[in-house]
């Protein structure tokens, strides 16, 4: 059930690559943190994009804009989702996810800042309600994490 942010600069990304930015992230998400296959369990994944104005943005104190596409990926997870490896998997997952919206004959390089951030347990509200692990894995069937059937 991750709710992810991702921040870009304004036009960046044509409207058809954000949407397809949107699509490949939530699948990247969905597979990572090994979701159920049930549309109810996969509708937990929120990806929102947030353009920034391009002036707003520097790196290094310069506005690189025109070499590069810097994107900051905020992912909130229910702590106790990923463990070392499946982190390490994800960061570059949504890396490789961003870079193929990117058009063919664009010649900038994109440059990530991928945060996953764990939200300690029973911190996370949902619908009203404050939810622990167990709640997140019943809903959205955490392949990893439920009991295994013998």
């Amino acid at each position: 059930m991750p709710n992810i942010l991702i921040k870009v600069p304004t036009g960046a990304f044509s409207e058809q690559q954000r949407e397809r930015l949107l699509k490949r992230v939530s699948e990247t998400a969905i597979a990572h943190e090994y979701m159920g296959n049930d549309p109810r369990q996969r509708s937990l994944c929120w990806v929102l994009i947030e353009e920034v104005r391009a002036a707003d943005w520097l790196c290094g104190g310069v506005n690189p804009h025109a070499q590069v596409i810097p994107c900051i990926v905020m992912v909130k997870v229910p702590a106790g989702v990923l463990d070392e490896r499946m982190r390490e998997d994800y960061v570059l997952g949504l890396h490789q996810a961003i870079e193929h919206c990117k058009e063919p004959d664009d010649g900038r390089m994109l440059m990530t800042s991928i945060q996953l951030m764990d939200i300690a347990d029973g911190t996370w509200g949902a619908n009203g309600s404050l939810w622990h692990l167990a709640d997140f894995t019943r809903a959205a069937g955490y392949g990893h994490l439920l009991p295994s059937i013998s």
